[in-house]
């Protein structure tokens, strides 16, 4: 028997047409096009490899500039000069392919969710859910450092002295945080949320033990049916990858506006706009992360003809998700009476949804 759970994710916009008692026959379905063929370009290839080369002498003429005193180059002889930058452009690129070498095994582990390095001898990661100590081979702290300037340069972020700080996200869309010294005492420190390429579906998520089947349908349904949806719990708990796999039960036919500081949501709709503002004519609006001043905003629109809304809180129980909607109206600065503020959260969320990290991850 076909459950309501398996009959929502196989829908069809399409109205079914009875069963016809002729054998069907398969055809090539031929997408008929306007545009011109044009044969492929044989010096793509080589363009895009001219292209990287551009830019590593870029990269090594900028730290020219940056790193040597060019006054005192210019008065050397050109045999020693030559001598001098094949040494600098030598040490330059050994260094780049040792922090490459260094990091990548981990950004390519698929088990791994976090990488944690508190300095450059303690170092762990999340395998499994687990945290685990692990041993990166960072020469010192300036190898450390190199690794950090050479990540955040290229999603053009800058970190030093006067900014010890940098949140920025991988060209891969992992989340990339960093502080180094003075604001990092024993020295860097980095975290590095790493962006799952795999979509997990509801029922990989009954595969693995996380909900019953139960749990699926109903949530299923709620999405399906349009219910105002809070999904709640602490950090790493899944509380992105359960709002991903509940996109899958929107209809296609709607329109999604997702507001979100990091883009870490991978909604499994074709008519999905990543915006900053709910004035776009939006059927849903998805908020990656309520934290703070938006969570009026928020509710004002699922007031608003906005239902089936979703949205993720930090929170350990569905009744501390409240209080945390709570406060963050409170922190709006508009003068709103508490019952006015309980008023508006019971009118506008219909369900949360309460995730928890077990000890065995």
């Amino acid at each position: 028997m076909t459950s309501r759970f398996s009959t929502l994710q196989n829908r069809d916009l399409r109205p079914q047409r009875p069963a016809e008692a002729a054998p069907v026959t398969q055809h090539t379905v031929v997408i008929p096009t306007t545009r011109k063929l044009v044969a492929p370009k044989v010096e793509a290839a080589p363009a895009k490899s001219a292209n990287k080369v551009l830019d590593a002498r870029v990269r090594i003429h900028r730290m020219l500039l940056e790193e040597i005193n060019l006054v005192a180059l210019e008065r050397l002889p050109k045999d020693e000069m030559r001598r001098q930058v094949h040494e600098f452009v030598s040490e330059k690129t050994r260094h780049e392919r040792m922090a490459i070498n260094t990091a990548e095994p981990l950004l390519k582990d698929p088990e791994i969710n976090d990488i944690l390095i508190n300095g450059h001898q303690n170092c762990f990661v999340e395998r499994r859910g687990k945290l685990q100590q692990v041993h990166i081979p960072f020469k010192d702290e300036a190898h450390l450092l190199r690794i950090i300037n050479k990540i955040v340069a290229a999603v053009g972020r800058r970190v030093d002295e006067s900014a010890p700080m940098v949140d920025a996200r991988m060209l891969d869309g992992s989340r990339f945080n960093a502080a180094i010294r003075p604001v990092g005492v024993d020295g860097p420190l980095v975290s590095i949320r790493k962006f799952s390429k795999n979509k997990l579906g509801l029922h990989k998520l009954v595969e693995f033990g996380a909900i019953t089947q139960n749990m699926a349908e109903v949530l299923a349904a709620a999405v399906h049916a349009r219910k105002t949806t809070i999904i709640s719990g602490g950090t790493g708990t899944g509380k992105t990858t359960m709002l991903n796999a509940l996109s899958a039960f929107i209809p296609e036919d709607e329109r999604l506006i997702t507001i979100e500081d990091a883009a870490e949501l991978q909604l499994q709709q074709p008519h999905v706009a990543r915006m900053e503002t709910l004035r776009m004519r939006p059927d849903r609006v998805i908020l990656g992360e309520c934290r703070g001043e938006e969570a009026f905003d928020m509710l004002q629109a699922m007031n608003t003809g906005h239902e089936g809304s979703m949205a993720t809180i930090h929170a350990n129980t569905p009744r501390d998700a409240i209080s945390r909607l709570e406060q963050m109206l409170g922190m709006t600065g508009m003068p709103m009476t508490v019952q006015s503020i309980r008023s508006q959260i019971a009118s506008a969320i219909d369900i949360i949804v309460q995730l928890t990290s077990l000890s065995d991850g």
